[in-house]
């Protein structure tokens, strides 16, 4: 039997590697498909930081439907018909990142989808492996997960504030309701604090961030409710009987 030569078992090592890592990963969204994440990277690194952590868990229906609206206008207008990458916001990023001048606030092309990847399952950066991996879990998670659960785990586990995480967590600390009482107002607030929490008050916004929330507004009003089922799907999915008066006892 012939041996192997040093580079065809460092080869072998490092295939054996990416297949077990590949499946590991695969289970851990699998998981995280059914069941809430307990914690993340970010927030352990933000509790060292500031001693201190608040992040309260809830279901889509205990927060107003306005926020995953106002979070979709604020961030990824195309969340409901991409697989978890839009292109053509990345290509737009790049062209407005090309024009500014240095000092000048820069804007991102990731989707909601790569985002709650990115807080999910990674650590904060900027390095190629970590968007090369975040690349992997979020076309993962496209597949196993549906785009309610992932707009609901990114309600939950974005960063709105020094140590806190979740809108339910910004909605007692900026406007001291539930989230289910959130308003308009209020989501499209939290939506454009989320790019730079540690930086953005809620509670004392500064003119830049009231400007961004009046646009918010605008593109909220101009999509509606993206998460409506459309009428195509109910029509289909209504039985034959079910527009039939029972007959009175």
């Amino acid at each position: 039997m012939a041996t192997l030569g040093p580079g065809m078992v460092i080869f072998r090592s490092l295939a054996t590697t990416l297949i077990w890592g590949m499946v590991v990963t695969i289970l851990w969204v699998a998981v995280l498909g059914v069941f809430d994440p307990p914690v993340t990277w970010t927030m352990l690194e933000r509790w060292v930081q500031h001693g201190s952590l608040q992040r309260p868990w809830y279901d889509a229906d205990e927060i107003a439907s306005v926020v995953p609206i106002a979070l979709v206008a604020a961030e990824d207008q195309r969340f409901m018909e991409h697989h978890g990458f839009d292109l053509e916001a990345l290509r737009k990023a790049a062209e407005h990142n090309a024009s500014k001048r240095k000092g000048r606030r820069l804007k991102g092309g990731s989707t909601i989808s790569q985002q709650t990847a990115k807080n999910v399952f990674l650590w904060q950066g900027r390095t190629y492996l970590r968007k090369g991996i975040e690349v992997w879990f979020t076309a993962v998670m496209e597949l196993l997960w549906s785009k309610e659960r992932i707009i609901t785990v990114y309600m939950n586990v974005a960063e709105t504030g020094k140590g806190r995480f979740g809108v339910g967590a910004a909605a007692a600390h900026c406007f001291h309701v539930p989230p289910s009482r959130l308003t308009r107002e209020h989501a499209a607030l939290i939506a454009v604090v989320l790019p730079s929490p540690q930086r953005s008050d809620c509670i004392r916004p500064t003119k830049y961030l009231l400007g961004r929330r009046s646009w918010v507004l605008r593109q909220m009003a101009q999509l509606g409710d993206v998460f409506a089922e459309p009428p195509a799907r109910k029509k289909k999915r209504t039985t034959p009987n079910s527009g039939k008066q029972g007959k009175k006892g």
